[in-house]
């Protein structure tokens, strides 16, 4: 994929200004951290060249001043929300995120759990996060939230979360997620700070929407698709515009929540040093961006991904109707189709013409190659098995796995396992294919092609087996399929 995004200029332009405005409060800031720290998955997509550690990166130069906080909805345990990149649960990456942040020497002071409302499974992640030595707080939902100022910030609202006690003059407050509940923990914070008499401040680093490019432009699109289940909506800013008759974008939660933030201010302060939500941000990745041509055309391709996501969620009844009529809006907005992704009519050709499931699977030098149904492979292993032979230079019609190799292969699966799906999905083929690699130099040069394919582009016809999806993100290949179920058992 083409550079669009320059990660080198970001770093030292991010860093700067994170410094700056730690240096404008006194005695401690609370710096919300959106998007990913240390896996910005998303940004790297939607904008080439961005490392998906930069954050990580600024944030351990500031390891000796900070201590994080992570915040998690109490909602989202109960539910098992999944994090779909990695394919586990919000509390689970909660538990990820504690591990990777002490292994690099970051200092996790605590969890809070929000709008805690008694679940029993908030209350059973509380006590295995105790065990682990970690401090736990609660916060509550708050009537009238985030319009009854005056309720807010009371002893009613905020002043009946738990106050959560640090130690350190940089706080870091992230989450597993969107809808988490990191700025409600902050401002949640700044109110209990002011009445221990300590002088806090509040900024906001999120990467998404880019407020200094166009309401728009792609890759501020594919952030609405990406938070297409939280309904968010990029917007002008209102206060930003009045304040400096600047046109400049943000999100309706943080436009929604800043008259808060500004009575809270005015509380500490006796004004409010923030005109605007835009003003509260650090963000400089608009700065960045060097192909503006080359960062919306992968944000268009992220909107296409984001849709099909969407669309099997809800063949799954884990969406609902309107968050997919959001994600055609989208679609409509950016001027593209689903044939924009340069594999999915090449897959669903195929499968009209055979009448059974197809997948495509675009290499890195845009060349496609296809999968298609068979006694011995489901699509998904076919396509894996013709792109390696492909990247080898290897003939299109040899056998990688002899079918006699396959035949045993089949028959402990359905004789045995009790399958009633006798082809081989694809972990079992990159066994086999593995397994044949030992006395044969074709296997083994097919083999050695699979680092190539990190990056690339499949769509499959078909509902993917969890099997088969968790081999793909393995590999690292990007995944679309259609919401469409093969009537076969796994």
């Amino acid at each position: 994929m083409k550079i669009g995004f320059d990660n080198q200029k970001y770093l030292k332009m991010q860093s700067e200004h994170i410094r700056e405005r730690i240096s404008q409060f006194g005695d401690k800031l609370y710096l919300e951290f959106g998007g990913k720290l240390f896996d910005d998955y998303h940004a790297s997509r939607v904008l080439p060249g961005f490392a998906p550690d930069s954050k990580l990166q600024m944030l351990m130069q500031l390891s000796d001043q900070a201590e994080i906080v992570i915040s998690i909805n109490a909602t989202d345990i109960d539910k098992n929300k999944i994090r779909h990149d990695l394919g586990i649960t919000y509390d689970q990456d909660v538990l990820r995120l504690i591990r990777v942040y002490r292994e690099k020497g970051l200092y996790v002071s605590s969890v809070v759990i929000t709008r805690y409302t008694g679940q029993v499974s908030a209350d059973i992640f509380k006590t295995k996060l105790e065990h682990m030595g970690i401090h736990v707080y609660r916060h509550y939902p708050i009537e009238g939230y985030p319009n009854n100022i005056s309720q807010i910030v009371s002893d009613e609202g905020y002043g009946k979360n738990d106050y959560i006690e640090t130690t350190r003059p940089l706080v870091i407050v992230t989450a597993p997620g969107p809808g988490s509940g990191k700025m409600a923990t902050c401002l949640s914070q700044l109110y209990h700070e002011n009445k221990c008499g300590v002088k806090a401040g509040y900024a906001k680093f999120e990467t998404f929407p880019i407020w200094n490019i166009p309401l728009k432009h792609p890759v501020n699109l594919a952030y609405e698709a990406a938070t297409a289940d939280l309904n968010d909506v990029n917007m002008i800013d209102p206060f930003h515009l009045e304040a400096y008759g600047t046109t400049t974008v943000n999100y309706n939660r943080d436009v929604e929540i800043f008259p808060v933030l500004a009575a809270m201010f005015e509380g500490i302060y006796g004004y409010c040093p923030y005109q605007s939500p835009t003003d509260m941000g650090v963000n400089m990745a608009g700065n960045c961006i060097i192909d503006d041509e080359a960062c919306s055309a992968a944000s268009k391709q992220e909107i296409i991904r984001r849709y099909y996501q969407s669309m099997n969620r809800l063949a799954k009844d884990e969406a609902t109707n309107d968050e997919v009529y959001k994600q055609e809006l989208l679609l409509k907005q950016a001027k593209i189709t689903t044939d924009d992704r340069p594999v999915v009519p090449v897959a669903n050709a195929l499968a009209e013409k055979n009448g059974s499931p197809a997948a495509a699977l675009e290499l890195p030098d845009g060349s496609i190659v296809t999968g298609k149904t068979s006694s011995l492979l489901g699509p998904s292993s076919a396509v894996l098995l013709n792109a390696v032979k492909t990247l080898g230079g290897l003939d299109d019609s040899l056998h990688l796995i002899s079918p006699d190799f396959i035949g045993p292969i089949q028959e402990l699966k359905t004789e045995y396992l009790g399958s009633k799906n006798p082809r081989l999905h694809t972990d079992e083929v990159l066994i086999a294919l593995s397994m044949c690699a030992v006395n044969d130099p074709n296997a083994r040069t097919a083999l050695e092609q699979l680092p190539k394919l990190k990056g690339c582009q499949l769509h499959t016809t078909v509902i993917l087996s969890s099997v088969d999806m968790k081999t793909f993100k393995k590999l690292g290949i990007e995944v679309t399929n259609e919401a469409l179920y093969e009537n076969k058992a796994d």
